[in-house]
């Protein structure tokens, strides 16, 4: 028989494992929306500490910085959006009165023979005509999808501007709750801290690589205004879950619709084949050097992320996978029953795990 405390104790425990559930089920729909505010805040919290050594004023340094930051977005993403959508409409329009498959049958080399070049047009015009659709009911489904896409940007500005304005007390509170030593949480925010930095950092590399890159190839198809194309490349290739295909891609409807059509394959296969890659071969390769992972942790975290988060999951992936190897070796200390305390002599590395 259950006595009247233990009784109590049992409903106590359920209706707090219930309050987690439905917490967790009302969040689970703008997680993405929560996390990409605060990752946003962490990037621009040194920005918004300068703001407010001037102006004295925590919400107005904090508003300034989110209505900068909500206007360069939009403006890019808008003007991107509009462009490929004209031209994918005037491409699409081309391509019905323009015979591809000649075109592109003329522009082979003559040691080809003619069925071998036909298979090869046809391929090609079938597979630009299969893009153009896809893209078009990409644009269609966002279109569709905008009021909802609306509701979860104004999420990640409310949280981007609370994060920013309450962030240290956030933080505080998070390591009130931590029963570990001092120095040891210290280390560990410290190398929380690290290995956050060591994955935006990647980021921004690759996005000024994949601009770069793709800058080579807008100089190689005699892209107009290839200086201007790259410096914008980069700046989506840095942004998360944009990326330089909202650049490379509507350049490369342009060169079709301009009636380049060999220079508009070029640069089709250049930005499917190279720039879109760059992304997978580099990004483990700097995050692993940065956070002391191993490769192949990065290069799991990056596939399964992809898989679980979609684009995001790039980023999002190797960050978990590397938060629980940290609290494994914080584990893995006081298991051995050596002292939590970090050494500041030899500092672990998360590397020795793998």
């Amino acid at each position: 028989m259950l006595s009247k405390e233990n009784f109590k104790d049992i409903i106590t425990i359920a209706l707090v494992i219930g309050l987690f559930i439905l917490a967790i089920m009302i969040v689970k729909p703008v997680a993405y929306s929560i996390f990409f505010g605060i990752l946003l805040a962490y990037i621009f919290y040194p920005l918004y500490k300068y703001i407010l050594s001037k102006l004295k004023n925590e919400n107005i340094s904090a508003i300034l910085i989110c209505l900068g930051l909500v206007a360069i977005i939009l403006f890019i993403v808008g003007f991107a959006l509009s462009s490929l959508a004209n031209q994918a409409i005037e491409l699409y329009l081309y391509l019905q009165g323009a015979d591809l498959s000649t075109t592109i049958t003329q522009a082979l080399p003559d040691f080809l023979s003619s069925e071998f070049s036909t298979t090869l047009a046809n391929s090609i015009n079938s597979f630009i005509s299969n893009l153009l659709a896809n893209s078009l009911s990409s644009f269609t489904s966002f279109i569709l999808n905008l009021p909802i896409l609306i509701f979860q940007l104004i999420i990640v500005v409310f949280v981007f501007f609370f994060s920013l304005r309450d962030g240290k007390k956030a933080a505080g509170y998070i390591k009130s709750l931590s029963h570990l030593g001092k120095e040891t949480q210290e280390k560990f925010f410290r190398q929380f801290k690290d290995i956050t930095n060591s994955v935006l950092i990647g980021q921004i590399v690759i996005g000024i690589l994949q601009g770069i890159v793709a800058g080579i190839g807008y100089f190689i198809f005699g892209v107009q205004n290839a200086l201007i194309l790259t410096l914008l490349t980069m700046l989506v290739g840095i942004i998360p879950l944009i990326g330089p295909t909202l650049v490379w891609i509507p350049v490369t409807i342009y060169l079709f619709i301009a009636g380049r059509t060999g220079a508009g394959i070029g640069l089709l296969l250049y930005g499917l084949v190279i720039i879109s890659w760059i992304d997978v071969i580099v990004r483990p390769v700097i995050v692993s050097r940065k956070t002391e992972l191993n490769s192949v942790i990065v290069i799991i975290g990056m596939v399964g992320g992809l898989f679980v988060f979609g684009v995001s999951g790039l980023i999002i992936g190797p960050l978990v996978l590397a938060y629980v190897l940290l609290v494994l070796e914080l584990y893995r200390k006081k298991t051995l029953g050596q002292d939590l305390v970090f050494k500041k002599v030899e500092e672990p590395k998360i590397k020795k795990l793998i």
